[in-house]
């Protein structure tokens, strides 16, 4: 079965109820859409039914036609008010009484009509096919069958953009955070409901705020697992906005989401629930309005060759795996000292013996050095406040324990870096 909307000047609106019933949709331009409706009847019942939810849903007053072929719908909506439902095998029937200027044609197969006294689907159907075929041709014997309902071809797919978008220019500014919070939950239930009827969900909601009078404020919600969560996005949208407010009151709202698919997840009857991803992702919001975004996430190794030097990263699946192997695999490899950094560095004294330091004091750690390898000179950024350039050592006490030193080449200083295990 096959269903048609027609309503003249509202096709966007045909085109947006249509989705909520099919992926198979297309457009007529400029008023008819038709959409796949077989196997709607599980879940709204027989075409009737069908019928009477498409015309709820639908927003406008259309004129709604359900029939067995996409072509007999599409010209029962344009021809009867109301609702249709055309039966298999009564489509002749039923399209009988539909002006034949609805076929559509040349105009000089209209006029041959015209001369001929047709005027109504039903008397051209009537027509004898061969002599149907001998005067009006190809043309004709199309439109005769199309008269008589025996559509069989596909639907021509409308093809989506797949942009989930949505704005709205607000009629005076807003300059407080709770009635824009109010704009940003109706745009985001429109984008939630639009990816909800494609069964999908999304990994990125972008915010752009037009102030009034200033630069455009920009923020983005970065998720670690598709969601589709309308409250979790306002209240995590709320917490961004209230730390870095707009400078400035507010003319239009835009929002945009990136679409992906949806989270499936396999749970084992015998593993512990893990935390919902929606309510961790809004804790972690929370403290990071708390506390700071640039201190919230995995620490990730920045490229440089500053020691010590990080960054902080929103977390993801995925981040404990890097190029140099699987984590199984880096779990095989041979084990190796790990190095635990005192932050800050320990100001310490070294007592240096033929430019070795034999002698290590400061308030924690103390005691004679029995090996002591390097120096390794770094150094670099010479352009930034916070250049460096030091000598480091690794040296072992008498007790057994080990450490990284460093001497500051500029100021003469010692300092105790970390602890190895």
């Amino acid at each position: 079965m096959y269903a048609c909307l027609h309503a003249p000047g509202n096709l966007s609106l045909l085109v947006e109820c249509a989705r909520g019933f099919s992926p198979l949709i297309e457009e007529n331009p400029p008023d008819s859409v038709v959409f796949d409706a077989r196997g709607l009847e599980a879940l709204h019942g027989p075409p009737a039914a069908l019928a009477r939810e498409i015309e709820r849903r639908a927003g406008v007053k259309a004129n709604i036609a359900i029939a067995p072929n996409p072509d007999a719908a599409l010209h029962a909506a344009r021809g009867f008010a109301g609702i249709t439902v055309i039966e298999e095998k009564k489509e002749a029937a039923a399209l009988a009484k539909l002006p034949i200027n609805l076929l559509g044609g040349s105009p000089e197969f209209a006029e041959s009509l015209h001369l001929w006294g047709i005027r109504t689907f039903g008397d051209f159907a009537k027509l004898p096919p061969l002599g149907v075929a001998a005067r009006l041709g190809d043309e004709g014997v199309e439109l005769q069958r199309l008269a008589r309902g025996e559509g069989y071809r596909r639907l021509r797919p409308l093809e989506d953009p797949l942009e989930f978008e949505a704005e709205l220019e607000l009629e005076y500014p807003v300059d407080l955070l709770e009635p824009l919070a109010f704009v940003m939950a109706r745009l985001l239930k429109e984008i939630c409901e639009r990816l909800a009827a494609r069964a999908l969900a999304t990994n990125e909601v972008r915010l752009r705020l037009t102030l009034e009078n200033s630069p455009v404020h920009e923020t983005s919600l970065r998720l670690p697992v598709p969601m589709l969560d309308q409250k979790a996005f306002l209240r995590m949208l709320q917490l961004d906005l209230s730390g870095r407010p707009p400078i400035a009151p507010v003319v239009k709202v835009h929002m945009a989401a990136e679409p992906v698919k949806p989270r499936r997840t396999q749970q084992g009857l015998f593993v512990p629930l893990s935390p919902e991803p929606e309510k961790l992702e809004l804790t972690v919001a929370r403290v990071r309005h708390l506390v700071g975004a640039d201190r919230v996430g995995s620490p990730e190794i920045s490229n440089t060759h500053r020691p010590d030097a990080f960054q902080m990263r929103a977390f993801a699946p995925g981040l404990g795996s890097r190029p140099g192997g699987s984590v199984s695999e880096r779990a095989a490899e041979a084990p190796r000292l790990c190095l635990r950094r005192f932050r800050p560095p320990r100001y310490a004294q070294v007592l240096v013996v033929n430019q070795r330091p034999v002698r290590v004091m400061s308030a924690s750690v103390s005691g004679r050095v029995t090996v002591a390898k390097g120096p390794w000179r770094t150094s670099g950024e010479w352009w930034r406040e916070d250049v460096w350039n030091r000598d480091e050592w690794d040296v072992a006490l008498e007790l057994g324990e080990v450490y990284r030193i460093y001497r500051e080449n500029d100021s003469g200083r010692w300092f105790l870096e970390g602890a190895y295990d």
